[in-house]
């Protein structure tokens, strides 16, 4: 058993220190959210379970109530708990070794990637970026997470976004640009990768719908379910959920993810708890989201219900918009493209539609909308 050290350090070069000490020295590790609050911070950190914590200063302080991991163990993460209350995952060792080897063999071009990290490292996503330049012959470039338009001409080949920064800044410079979180927006320029995956698969496993090397990626009953050398081993406090898969081997996650693989490529609707059953139809909000952006004028959108006597759920668009006209606009969208099903019955336009750092819809807050 080894202590789990908690990494209290913004996303820098620091940071990049702390962790190649971790490796070196086979020390698991978390890393620590800075811009939560203190009460969230303590809520954090037992969750996570970690040992001792330590920041810039060098000096690591013990923390009452954490509890050692096995040897094999690398990292604990939270999820994004878009869904709900946070689990603590666990990845081993070789799964971190296996997420930077994977990535970087399918982008590497003539030269080793130069990452350009601006995502934050407590989430999957920007930890696996530094990770890469740890594990493999990739370099990073530091500088202002804001400024990433300018890190191609600074010598910038790859980086790492959600949507809400791809709409933000200008990304043509970069070599490859992998886009991850939330669902991707319907149009990619030709340098833009939309990948899936979570912090169970270690990162993203699966680049324009085809899945890595080494990884599988099925549908069992309408879920998608995932077999990978980059998978978690367990969480936390809790066994890691197994199925027997198409190959008869008992390895294989189910993610909670609605979908399925046509011709090798996988197509993800939505999370199967996020569902809505609107007159006897499925519909998904995130593959709803992915085609109401597609409407000009159209900023961000969420889509959310309610209880109707009628049709059991009424479907609910909130959208970000500067015209306030698009109603059917959205509707003749959602119709031609999923179906009249999916035509929302009520549409409201909102100011912001509240995200996790990653993009993720925060759900569980959208009613708050519909009642301020």
């Amino acid at each position: 058993m080894a202590s789990l050290l908690a990494l209290d350090f913004p996303l820098g070069p620091d940071l990049e220190v702390a962790l190649r000490r971790c490796v070196e020295a086979r020390q698991p590790f978390c890393v620590l959210d800075q811009r939560v609050s203190p009460a969230r911070r303590t809520r954090d950190l037992e969750a996570l379970g970690a040992t001792s914590v330590v920041d810039g200063d060098g000096i690591a302080r013990d923390i009452k109530g954490g509890s050692p991991v096995d040897d094999e163990i690398g990292l604990v993460m939270l999820t994004s708990g878009s869904s709900g209350s946070p689990k603590a995952v666990e990845l081993t060792w070789n799964a971190l070794a296996a997420s930077a080897t994977l990535t970087q063999e399918t982008l590497r071009g003539e030269r080793a990637p130069v990452w350009y990290p601006c995502l934050p490292a407590n989430h999957i996503g920007g930890l696996a970026v530094v990770l890469r330049a740890i594990f493999s012959d990739a370099r990073l470039l530091w500088g202002d997470p804001q400024e990433i338009s300018q890190a191609p001409r600074n010598g910038a080949t790859h980086v790492a976004l959600v949507r809400a920064q791809l709409f933000r800044h200008d990304v043509r410079g970069f070599d490859a640009v992998l886009l991850g979180g939330a669902r991707p927006p319907g149009e990619l320029a030709e340098n833009v990768i939309a990948t899936w995956g979570m912090t169970e698969t270690g990162s993203g496993v699966v680049y324009n719908g085809r899945a890595l090397r080494d990884v599988d990626v099925t549908a069992v009953d309408g879920q998608v379910c995932v077999k990978s050398p980059t998978l978690f081993r367990s969480y936390r406090h809790a066994s890691r959920p197994r199925i027997t898969g198409p190959d008869g081997s008992h390895d294989w996650f189910p993610t909670g993810d609605a979908g399925d693989v046509v011709d090798g490529v996988l197509r993800v609707r939505g999370r199967l708890g996020f569902v809505i059953n609107t007159g006897g139809e499925k519909v998904w909000p995130e593959e709803l989201e992915s085609v109401l952006t597609t409407v000009e004028g159209v900023r961000d959108v969420a889509v959310t219900s309610v209880a109707d006597d009628q049709w059991g759920e009424r479907l609910i668009a909130l959208v970000v918009s500067d015209d306030a006209t698009l109603d059917a606009a959205l509707r003749d969208a959602a119709s031609s493209i999923i179906g009249p099903w999916a035509k929302p019955r009520d549409i409201r336009y909102v100011t912001s539609i509240p995200r996790t750092a990653n993009g993720k819809i925060r759900r569980g807050e959208l009613h708050d909308l519909l009642v301020g």
